[in-house]
C-alpha cells in the first residue's frame, strides 16, 4: 500500500474554466433619477398622473398653523406642480393664497407649508422654481 504524499499536487484534477460571452448591453440613456422615479412608481401609472401627497412635515404645519385645503385648493396645486414638472423643476416654491407650500417636483410631495404670518423675513432654500397662483 502507497500512501505517499506529494507537495504540490492537486488532489483533484483541475477543470478548464470555459469562458462564456454574454451579448453586449446597449448603452445606458436614462439618468439613475429616472430610472429610479419610475421604478417606485406603480406599473401604468404616468408621472404627471400621479396625486400629490403631503409628508408627515408638512401635514404637522398644516396643522398648526391652521391651513385647509379644498379639492379646488389641491387641483391648483396639483396643476402648479404638472406646470413646474413640465418645465423641468425639481424642488418648486409655490405660493397660492398667501400659503407658501415647497414641493418635491419629483416625488410629486408637499414638503412643508408657511402661512402669511410665519412667512414675515423667511428664507426658502434648495429651491429651483417659484411658481404664483
Amino acid at each position: 500500500m502507497d500512501h505517499s504524499f506529494r507537495v504540490g499536487q492537486s488532489y483533484f484534477p483541475a477543470k478548464p474554466v470555459a469562458k462564456i460571452r454574454q451579448p453586449a448591453l446597449p448603452a445606458v440613456k436614462k439618468p439613475f433619477q429616472q430610472w429610479l422615479t419610475e421604478s417606485l412608481q406603480k406599473p401604468g401609472q404616468d408621472t404627471a398622473a400621479r396625486k400629490l401627497t403631503f409628508s408627515q412635515h408638512a401635514l404637522n404645519r398644516l396643522t398648526e398653523r391652521g391651513i385647509t385645503l379644498a379639492e379646488t385648493d389641491l387641483n391648483r396645486l396639483e396643476e402648479a406642480v404638472r406646470k413646474a414638472a413640465a418645465k423641468g423643476a425639481k424642488e418648486s416654491l409655490i405660493l397660492m393664497d398667501n400659503v407658501a407650500y415647497v414641493v418635491s417636483v419629483a416625488n410629486q410631495k408637499v414638503i412643508t407649508a408657511v402661512d402669511e404670518m410665519s412667512m414675515k423675513e423667511s428664507v426658502f432654500t434648495n429651491i429651483d422654481s417659484a411658481i404664483l397662483l
